[in-house]
């Protein structure tokens, strides 16, 4: 008999095939994770490249259906699918989007684990807000999700979607999405990397090519003084090629004068003390290198030896170039050859001086000329009215026709020869006013009653019409006539048929007096002309009226001396508009002899020749601020003389302090100093003050801002100049804010 024992195996059979599964799984998850560690779509940085790869493994791996990432957009509203693999399709798409509003517990879930192991997704509390709207639709029972982590930062999602019966997911399933994620970090990291890199590359290209292109000599030069780098620009301005100049020390190649040494230092003083500054306050150097480089500048004209021994002037911009820990390292020297502009300067100047000299010339000859005219010219008048009054026996009809032509003709060479030493005199800055208390009624009738047999000849309708507050003026009771009249008689002149007005009214700045025809008018074209001494407008105008053209130019000028203006405005064939204008002076004198001697300096190009009388228009003051002496000298003078109190300071160093003790009513600012940092900050803070909060800011610049300059200044500057500043837009400036 035999005996046979049996035992039942089969869940030690199950046992050890689970066992196996497991373990061949775990080794095929280990062989992908090194497989994309090897991967070299990883080193190229191209994330898409890179996020194809990563889904197509994990799905294989995973035996799931579907791997998508999904990452937050910049408001972190939403997860976008940025790839997602389709197994069955082997397709990839992009471009769904869940809202974090609409699924709240699940980008909780997110944010607060490792990875969410779904095994019953619709029924899971973390995904069961996913079930109707993208579960049940796609047929998906399971998910395992690995959130995506950047420097500590959820960005995302990496979704591993299972169709069809549920499945539960096991620990090493949920280790590797977890090291999938861990790829897509890596993945992102490598991309935003190699992005910036490139972003170096070309600027470092762009860099390269600007200084070798540039027309602008530039050389790079260490702390000791040695060359380090140079473009061919600055080859061709030294005439040494780069490796001859390389090592060499800059200084033997530049003229050196006495306050260079000086300037070095304070341009390194400034960017030490800046570094400690920044440092004391807890600020990193390098977010501020920028600020430093554009504020520390030194800029000067010097000149430089070429190779075959000519002297090249040139601009030299030297500046400093802070290393990585914020210590200056390099200097940074612009250099620019303006040798053709410093010859055109010399000649400009010598042409100048020879204009001034013949100008002086022309004044004195013309002074000597009326006054030795005026003599025999006395006689000629006073001999005729003696033979008008038929003293020395009675004339006949010819005769007497004859002598009074002979005496009109020389009382109209006489007002030409007065007009002239008049225009002389003014020209040559020794006009002097007899200021008093006028009446402005009395002056205008007398001026009225002078031209109006001229009128009545003419047939014209004379009219005059005076302000009632308009009652006194301060002025040289002979100058204001002789304005009047000059505009009175030009308006008669060249008016046919029609009407001469004459308006007088009181405005806030001062009195107008404003002379008004329905005369032939004047071309906007010719208005330059109007008022240069010796000009008529159209060469037929000469035949057809009398004139030298001197009572328009006199006329400016001594409304000018008055510290006042003429203005005009005209339409063709309809009648022009002449309009005196008198401030309001800030002392009316003490009677009516106060007299006031002017002595006119010398002025620069395009500033005309103009002289004021010492009773100030207004009382106000300016504060000059401006760095280059000639202007400012230049514009100093010339608002001292038109009756301003000025202050003129060449730095921005004691700004604020100057505003608070000088207490200006408007300042002139040079733009090459705005543009530092530091002044723009003082300006800022000025208006910070209540009581300066109003205080006009007039930029002086070379020509018109660039928009983003012009973006940079509202709030701090109200209006700009350019230089070189004329006459006409500086009076343009004082009329718009001291109105």
């Amino acid at each position: 008999m035999q005996v046979v024992s049996a035992r039942d195996i089969t869940e030690h059979n199950q046992a050890q095939e689970a066992l196996r599964i497991r373990e061949n799984s775990r080794r095929k998850q280990s062989q992908t994770l090194v497989q994309l560690a090897r991967s070299k779509t990883f080193q190229q940085g191209n994330l898409n490249a890179v996020l194809r790869e990563i889904t197509e493994t994990a799905a294989q791996t995973l035996l799931v259906e579907r791997v998508g990432v999904w990452l937050y957009n910049e408001e972190r509203s939403k997860i976008e699918c940025i790839n997602l693999y389709d197994v069955k399709t082997k397709e990839h798409t992009f471009g769904n989007s869940l809202l974090k509003t609409n699924f709240p517990a699940y980008f909780q879930a997110l944010e607060e684990e490792r990875t969410i192991a779904a095994d019953d997704a619709r029924n899971d509390t973390r995904t069961q807000e996913l079930s109707e709207s993208y579960l049940s639709v796609l047929g998906i029972t399971s998910i395992l999700d690995a959130p995506i982590w950047l420097e500590g930062h959820l960005v995302g999602v990496v979704c591993h979607e299972h169709i069809g019966e549920g499945r539960q997911w096991t620990l090493e399933e949920e280790s590797f999405a977890g090291s999938i994620a861990d790829f897509v970090t890596l993945a992102i990291e490598a991309s935003e990397r190699n992005v910036v890199q490139e972003a170096l590359r070309q600027s470092e290209a762009q860099f390269r090519a600007i200084f070798e292109r540039s027309s602008i000599g530039i050389g790079l030069i260490d702390m000791k003084g040695q060359i380090v780098d140079t473009n061919l620009a600055l080859c061709e301005i030294f005439g040494y090629s780069r490796e001859e100049l390389y090592g060499k020390c800059f200084t033997d190649y530049i003229s050196i004068e006495r306050e260079d040494l000086k300037l070095y230092k304070q341009l390194m003083s400034g960017i030490r003390t800046d570094l400690k500054r920044t440092s004391r306050e807890g600020l990193q150097p390098s977010k501020h290198q920028k600020q430093l480089v554009e504020r520390h500048r030194i800029e000067i004209e010097r000149r430089c030896q070429h190779q075959n021994g000519s002297l090249v002037w040139t601009h030299l911009s030297v500046s400093v170039i802070p290393g990585s820990n914020g210590e200056p390292e390099f200097f940074l020297a612009m250099i620019e050859d303006i040798t053709e502009r410093k010859q055109t300067e010399l000649k400009l100047r010598a042409s100048q001086e020879a204009a001034e000299a013949a100008s002086r010339a022309k004044s004195e000859f013309l002074a000597t000329m009326s006054h030795e005219l005026r003599t025999p010219l006395n006689a000629i008048m006073g001999l005729s009215q003696l033979l008008q009054q038929e003293i020395v026996g009675s004339l006949n009809e010819k005769q007497n026709e004859y002598v009074s032509c002979i005496y009109s003709s020389g009382e109209h060479l006489l007002a030409v020869i007065n007009d002239i030493l008049d225009l002389s005199k003014v020209e040559a800055g020794k006009e002097e006013l007899l200021l008093s208390s006028l009446s402005v009624a009395d002056i205008c009738n007398y001026a009225i009653w002078t031209v109006r047999d001229r009128a009545s000849e003419k047939g014209l309708q004379l009219t005059h019409e005076i302000d009632q507050e308009a009652d006194i003026c301060i002025a040289d009771e002979r100058r204001i006539k002789q304005m009047l009249l000059n505009l009175l008689t030009n308006a008669i002149k060249f008016t046919p048929a029609g009407e001469v007005s004459l308006v007088v009214k009181k405005v806030p700045q001062g009195i107008t007096f404003t002379v008004s025809d329905t005369g032939i008018g004047i071309d906007s074209s010719q208005f330059q002309f109007l008022f240069e001494p010796f000009k008529q407008l159209d060469s037929r105008l000469n035949r057809q009226y009398e004139g030298t053209g001197l009572g328009l130019a006199l006329t400016r000028k001594l409304a000018r001396l008055h510290g006042g203006d003429v203005t005009v405005t005209s339409t063709l064939g309809k009648g022009s508009q002449f309009t005196l204008f008198l401030p309001n002076p800030e002392h009316p004198g003490n009677g009516e002899n106060e007299t006031n001697e002017i002595d006119e300096t010398e002025e620069e190009a395009n500033f005309t020749s103009s002289s004021s009388s010492s009773v100030i228009p207004t009382n106000k003051t300016i504060l000059l601020v401006e760095e280059e002496e000639n202007t400012a000298t230049l514009l100093q003078d010339y608002l001292y003389t038109i009756g301003y109190q000025v202050k003129w300071i060449d730095n921005s160093n004691d700004f604020l302090k100057q505003v608070q003790s000088f207490q200006p009513d408007l300042v002139f600012f040079d733009f090459q100093l705005v543009k530092d940092i530091h002044i723009w900050n003082l300006l800022n803070i000025l208006r910070q003050e209540p009581y300066r909060k109003h205080l006009p800011i007039v930029m002086m610049t070379f020509s018109e801002p660039l928009e983003e300059d012009i973006a940079m200044l509202p709030g701090s500057v109200n209006d700009y100049l350019i230089k070189p500043i004329c006459i006409v837009q500086l009076e343009s400036i004082l009329m718009k804010y001291f109105t």
